[in-house]
């Protein structure tokens, strides 16, 4: 088999807006982490509060002041909620959709495909070695939703579920695994953006317009 450095890939509109709704979702609950762990701190805050309102001439205790930081950062934690439930529906409707996609656009197939290729002769492994190792990483990034959906979603109902909330380990890969997905992220925007300066220029365009076989 011969590769045709032209050959542009075509994504479905369900792959396409998927993509680009979860690149929103997944950077807005970023962002309301990046708010509650930096301007919103209940202690830093509580502290500003009890001040402006001393200087206002109102007296209120430490815990006064703590409580309404607290309720500020709570309100972002909510909206953080609500980002990991669109994540969650996303996710399960990404999954769907591999059920439902033309034959040559399934992920898991291309995955297939891609390590059979590799494994096949000492060619075909040079020809699809980054292409390989480029499905191998999205293959880790969907596990990766997936932990952070359902650890999100136990997290979430651990006040109604006695056995959930017994399990502290929820909240420690929940941070972890959003670290993770913030270095595949870094490594995705760099690997797109060399690509364009390389052998796959419109790469972009085409999870925008879903491009064309050429």
């Amino acid at each position: 088999m011969t590769k045709n450095p032209q050959e542009i890939k075509k994504y479905s509109p369900s792959i396409r807006l998927w993509h680009w709704l979860n690149a929103i979702v997944i950077t807005g609950s970023l962002l309301t982490v990046l708010l509650n762990s930096t301007l919103l701190k209940t202690k830093k805050n509580a502290a500003v509060i009890k001040a402006n309102l001393v200087h206002s001439g109102v007296t209120v205790t430490d815990g006064q002041a703590r409580s309404v930081a607290h309720e500020l950062s709570d309100k972002v934690w909510t909206i953080h909620t609500y980002f990991g439930y669109t994540l969650a529906a996303l996710l399960l409707f990404r999954l769907l959709l591999e059920f439902f996609q033309l034959a040559d656009q399934k992920f898991i197939r291309k995955l297939k495909s891609t390590y059979h290729q590799y494994q096949t002769t000492k060619k075909h492994r040079e020809l699809t070695k980054h292409d390989f190792w480029v499905k191998t990483i999205y293959a880790v990034f969907y596990l990766m939703l997936i932990t952070m959906a359902i650890t999100g979603l136990c997290l979430v109902f651990e006040d109604d579920v006695p056995l959930l909330k017994s399990i502290h380990a929820f909240k420690q890969i929940h941070a972890f695994t959003m670290y993770l997905i913030i270095a595949f992220i870094i490594v995705h925007i760099v690997g797109v953006l060399l690509a364009e300066r390389k052998d796959s220029q419109g790469i972009v365009s085409d999870m925008i317009n879903g491009g064309a076989d050429l």
